[in-house]
């Protein structure tokens, strides 16, 4: 990857892991530790942030091919990728980490994104019966689970913590990306 902040990804082997549990839980652990988290998702599926009746849909809906909603409190960026040439359209996630502005925060983290070539965090949901992907990924570093350490047969080769360890899970990527409270 090109981008300069360290990239963590979050990944699951199915939807409803509680990926996105544990990474609003770790925001707000950081966030308590004075480290800023920005976060890329992955959407299996189309979205909008904007809604009709919006001059800001409105516009879009015009043919606009970027359009940047700003109040005093947020911004947002949208991009109809549909409207540029293929070879333009950045949608691959290295392309994504350089959109994000890299003084605004101390580490990114991705949801979704298996293919990843960044670091990755496994979260394993015993009641979804799938298979733990880090048995075919060299880039998983640790795996936070539902069930315990002796249960899981990957615990012995990976750090592995239990999804209410987030004080720990939080210890683990701060030490392993060397970051400074």
């Amino acid at each position: 990857m090109t981008h300069n902040l360290p990239a963590l990804g979050f990944v699951a082997a199915a939807s409803n892991a509680g990926k996105t549990t544990l990474i609003t839980q770790l925001i707000s652990e950081f966030a308590k530790r004075n480290i800023r988290v920005s976060v890329i998702k992955h959407a299996h599926h189309q979205f909008d942030i904007d809604h009709p009746g919006k001059d800001s849909f409105k516009i879009r809906e015009a043919g606009a091919i970027q359009t940047l909603v700003a109040s005093s409190q947020r911004w947002a960026l949208m991009t109809e990728v549909d409207r540029i040439p293929e070879a333009m359209a950045d949608t691959n996630l290295d392309d994504l980490l350089k959109k994000l502005n890299h003084n605004y925060a101390d580490i990114i983290f991705t949801e979704g994104f298996k293919h990843g070539l960044m670091p990755k965090i496994e979260v394993f949901n015993s009641t979804l019966h799938t298979q733990l992907l880090a048995n075919n990924d060299p880039k998983v570093i640790g795996i936070v689970s539902d069930i315990a350490t002796s249960e899981n047969p990957l615990a012995k080769a990976l750090p592995h913590f239990h999804r209410d360890e987030i004080v720990k899970v939080a210890d683990f990527i701060q030490a392993y990306f060397s970051l400074k409270s």
